[in-house]
């Protein structure tokens, strides 16, 4: 899972970046609204927070960018503005969830975690495929209801593909769904990742295929 976070306050922005990233999740920030602009334009995200008191660019107008694209990435509102008016303005230009400044970290990060089943059309922070399940909450794996043994990179690998599962995921859409600004992955690194995810998780029914020159995909082996 991939956030972009637009926020100019450095001590909070650090502060998401931080303990999203604990969780998980590739996270990207942008301090205006500009830059916010510009990255939600060109790059693939699973959710965006986006201020509203962002320079250069009042964070609304972001909002009503993005929608006027055709986006329909989940938008989670921050703003010290807690004003009936500004929450009316947000939720009709197409914001899904709206938090005032000072919140609280662990009821920010659980309306993320909804924010992005909603945007993958799911309510449950369950995934399953045959016999392997993935918890997004507790962040664990387990198939046939044995704990696997993943690194924090193969865990985000894993969930990309069950999001994914029985549809074809190239080698550039895992690196822009695993990978944040400036981190060097090279296809042949995502190659190493597959193998090694593969080793822990082809037991039974259950395969990563590859499709040559194309990507990969999660299967169901029928028996």
């Amino acid at each position: 899972m991939r956030i972009l976070i637009a926020e100019d306050d450095q001590v909070l922005a650090d502060g998401l970046l931080r303990a999203l990233r604990a969780s998980g999740y590739a996270v990207d920030r942008v301090s205006s609204g500009t830059e916010a602009d510009t990255a939600l334009a060109t790059h693939e995200f699973d959710l965006v927070i986006l201020d509203l008191g962002l320079p250069r660019l009042h964070g609304l107008e972001v909002l009503r960018k993005l929608r006027a694209r055709g986006s329909t990435m989940p938008v989670l509102i921050l703003t010290a503005a807690d004003s009936v008016e500004q929450r009316v303005k947000g939720l009709d230009l197409g914001a899904d969830d709206y938090m005032a400044k000072p919140f609280s970290l662990q009821e920010l990060e659980a309306r993320v975690r909804a924010l992005t089943r909603r945007g993958l059309g799911t309510a449950s922070s369950v995934i399953k495929h045959g016999p392997l399940t993935f918890d997004a909450t507790g962040r664990v794996a387990y198939i046939n209801d044995q704990m696997l043994e993943l690194s924090a990179r193969e865990l985000s690998l894993l969930e990309v593909l069950l999001q994914r599962a029985g549809r074809l995921v190239s080698k550039d859409q895992l690196v822009e769904r695993l990978c944040e600004w400036g981190e060097e992955v090279s296809n042949n690194a995502i190659e190493v990742y597959i193998h090694r995810l593969r080793k822990k998780i082809e037991q039974g029914p259950i395969r990563i295929a590859t499709v040559r020159g194309l990507g990969y995909c999660l299967e169901k082996i029928n028996s």
